[in-house]
């Protein structure tokens, strides 16, 4: 069942009963005029068993300590935003499978070489789908890019993702004047940022569910950052944002600040339609289909992860 994303933007009180989500308003708990009952019948509520990211995105929210507790235990991410609506917070549960320390070992104890062959797959996958988002959204040619893809190296030796990513970006905003993807840049990184930050909560939601240290990448090893693998394993990923990002640069006018409307059209990333093994799928199941399939890899049941396509 595809989980649902649920936003707050607005000051609201969060709380839990009876396994229900309950979302009450401050302006009505407030109000001496208003009703014990009307209170009561006036708060919206929601199953936690439906929920897979909650996004945080005001100062005056109160969650308590008890739905925090039951949103965990049920394999939820929740993340908290700063001043300027950008995700800087994502928390997750300690425990995601019954079977954890044993995935966790074969995690620990995965040999150099399947940790480089792994992220050759990863790469050429990103690769791939770039270029289909490039002809899909573009007139760009993609003959390049096809070749990089088929050309890269265990580990990525070449260093032909940094290469794609040039003429990539180049290419798919190379209308806007002086775009350079950058954190820190100019608009759309606004709407990038957003989008891979859903992205990568989904995807170490998905490898905790699967038993896996979120941690410990195949690649990425920066000792400050707590989700290396996620990092890796939301790479071929990307792409499906980009062209959300894309056909929102084309159908707003302005997109400098991320308003409720965008923001709204960018929390549709988890049910973005995707094919992974053949079969069409939600992105956010499909994440799960490859959270698995890396899981086989560090077990030796299987030599290929499992990553969506166009």
């Amino acid at each position: 069942m595809l989980k649902r994303t649920l936003y707050f933007g607005n000051p609201a009180y969060l709380s839990l009963s009876n396994r229900q989500l309950v979302i009450r308003l401050p302006e009505v708990e407030k109000n001496a005029t208003v009703s014990p009952q009307f209170k009561k019948e006036y708060a919206a509520t929601r199953p936690i068993e439906d929920i897979g990211v909650v996004i945080i995105d005001h100062k005056q929210i109160t969650i308590t300590a008890a739905l925090l507790s039951a949103l965990l235990d049920s394999n939820c991410a929740i993340i908290t935003c700063n001043e300027q609506s950008l995700p800087t917070g994502l928390m997750l549960p300690l425990e995601g499978n019954t079977t954890q320390s044993e995935r966790f070992k074969y995690q620990i104890e995965a040999s150099a070489p399947l940790k480089k062959q792994l992220w050759q797959q990863t790469v050429k996958r990103k690769i791939t789908n770039q270029a289909a988002v490039l002809a899909q959204c573009t007139d760009c040619e993609t003959g390049c890019m096809k070749a990089w893809a088929a050309d890269v190296k265990s580990g990525d030796t070449g260093n032909l993702e940094a290469r794609a990513a040039a003429y990539y970006w180049k290419s798919l905003f190379g209308e806007i004047d002086g775009f350079v993807r950058y954190r820190e840049g100019i608009p759309p990184n606004n709407l990038l940022n957003y989008g891979y930050a859903i992205l990568r909560a989904i995807v170490a939601r998905a490898l905790v569910a699967s038993g896996l240290l979120p941690t410990f990448g195949i690649h990425h090893r920066n000792r400050y950052n707590a989700y290396c693998l996620a990092d890796d394993i939301m790479e071929p990923y990307r792409p499906f944002v980009d062209k959300l990002v894309h056909s929102i640069t084309r159908r707003y006018s302005d997109f400098s600040e991320l308003n409720k409307q965008l923001k709204a059209e960018l929390l549709e990333i988890p049910s973005l339609d995707v094919n992974i093994n053949g079969k069409r799928s939600p992105l956010m199941t499909a994440v799960s289909t490859t959270t698995a399939s890396l899981y086989r890899c560090y077990s030796g049941e299987s030599r290929l992860i499992a990553y969506p396509e166009f």
